[in-house]
């Protein structure tokens, strides 16, 4: 009996470790785009860059920015029942 307790999966503490791996991800995914067209391309550049090519980088990263943090309030608001 002891043993199949200790050998059952948790599959709340499963879904728990995909969520935080979900965020890293999704974090670094936008990191990664934003780095590449602000930096790679120059577009976040004032030396570089125009300012219209400017305006779209620095409209589009803060729309992207609130988009992501929505991402994840929704994917964070539903609490995780005790253990």
């Amino acid at each position: 009996m002891e043993d199949d307790s200790r050998n059952q999966f948790d599959w709340q503490l499963m879904k728990f470790l995909i969520k935080i791996m979900r965020t890293v991800f999704y974090g670094m995914f936008w990191l990664m785009i934003n780095i590449f067209f602000g930096l790679y391309l120059g577009w976040a550049d004032p030396e570089v860059s125009t300012p219209l090519l400017m305006g779209i980088f620095y409209t589009w990263l803060v729309l992207s920015a609130v988009g992501f943090v929505y991402l994840l309030w929704r994917m964070w608001r539903k609490k995780m029942p005790p253990p």
